[in-house]
């Protein structure tokens, strides 16, 4: 298994409007990196769901449900999203603070690569932001 972390603006599309949809495609992704890495993903993979510019905390835990297709929003064959589905929303928020203070953690492409909206994570970084947030 996989995981990730993916970035959405609340006033954009918040983790309380994905619950309320049950189900979304991840799309308007326009950098070749975070395209690369929705690519990577597939059907079952465990993604981290974070609130970003406002809040800028990890607020829940999704799933893949459909691998990488043409983002319908583009008729552009160089991008894709893929499928979603909520999973479990944390207890307690991460903040970046938190994460960025936490020494295994500060590789991580949200702290190197802020701008990046779609990222891979290691299993124990996946495992250790979620104990942060229980």
């Amino acid at each position: 298994m996989n995981y990730f972390l993916v970035k959405s603006e609340p006033f954009k599309y918040s983790w309380e409007q994905f619950n309320k949809d049950g189900r979304t495609f991840w799309d308007g992704v326009r950098n070749y990196q975070a395209r690369n890495n929705i690519k990577l993903m597939k059907e079952g993979d465990l993604v981290l769901f974070y609130h970003s510019n406002e809040g800028k905390h990890v607020v829940g835990i999704a799933k893949v449900v459909r691998e990488f297709y043409q983002d319908p929003t583009t008729d552009n064959e160089n991008w894709v999203v893929v499928d979603l589905v909520p999973v479990e929303t944390l207890k307690n928020p991460v903040t970046l603070e938190q994460i960025k203070a936490e020494e295994s953690l500060k590789d991580i492409s949200l702290v190197r690569q802020g701008r990046l909206s779609v990222m891979q994570l290691k299993a124990e970084e996946f495992d250790k932001i979620l104990e942060m947030g229980s």
